[in-house]
């Protein structure tokens, strides 16, 4: 249960955090004002979605570091995450595909936690 109130305030942070960003994007410039890649990057809708992609690569995360039960493996998907971004996450949702068994169901795709050990 503790995780519930972990999870309910980091999203909770996520969430206020992308509102907060947006609205002050949004009070910087328009975003239909925004004019994209041609003239110099607009600063706030930049960042505001370079705030939007971490926010989802740490969703994603989240995810991973339930599957994951080896700090190490964490860890490395964590670097991977942050540095490589949906790359390391299509290679992590491959991997975690490649392991499924025939019959296995999204459910397990899902929940199963992996070993520890160092198979998979």
């Amino acid at each position: 249960m503790r995780y519930r109130v972990l999870l309910t305030m980091s999203f909770g942070a996520v969430l206020l955090g992308m509102a907060a960003v947006t609205g002050w994007a949004s009070h910087v410039q328009p975003v239909w004002e925004w004019s994209g890649l041609r003239v110099p990057p607009n600063h706030a809708w930049t960042i505001a979605t370079l705030c939007d992609a971490y926010c989802g690569f740490l969703t994603f995360y989240v995810w991973v570091s339930y599957k994951e039960r080896r700090w190490t493996r964490r860890f490395g998907w964590f670097v991977a995450i942050m540095l490589l971004g949906n790359m390391a996450m299509a290679t992590y949702l491959l991997k975690e595909l490649w392991a499924l068994r025939a019959g296995d169901t999204a459910a397990v795709l899902l929940t199963r936690r992996n070993p520890i050990g160092d198979q998979a």
